[in-house]
């Protein structure tokens, strides 16, 4: 889930590029729904979404029987002292800090599943 249109192509394409299948949304309610619909393996969730953000969605998702055992990856531009805790409190399995490299962000996602 990512509201910024640039950062989502972006995202698309690294990913697509190494033979993942890319589901999008750009809000945390129409991200909600493709994860209930859609089961995917991972989701990557920015943290300021429009409406509800992406914290508050990450702790829906790990409440509901049929998305908690879905690893939710962060990839935010939120990088003070103990924003890091706190991502990880609410549920989230792993963080990135933005700008991330496409290194470091292939290997976030492959941590997590296979290509």
């Amino acid at each position: 889930m990512e509201d910024n249109e640039t950062n989502m192509a972006l995202a698309v394409v690294v990913l697509q590029s190494v033979g993942h299948t890319v589901l999008s949304a750009r809000d945390a309610e129409t991200g909600l729904r493709i994860a209930r619909d859609e089961r995917p393996c991972l989701i990557m969730m920015d943290i300021q979404l429009p409406g509800m953000d992406g914290l508050e969605a990450t702790a829906l998702l790990k409440q509901d029987d049929a998305t908690r055992g879905i690893p939710v990856i962060v990839v935010t531009a939120r990088v003070l002292k103990g924003d890091e805790a706190r991502i990880r409190a609410a549920g989230c399995d792993g963080y990135l800090a933005k700008p991330t490299s496409y290194e470091d962000y292939l290997a976030a996602v492959a941590a997590h599943v296979a290509a």
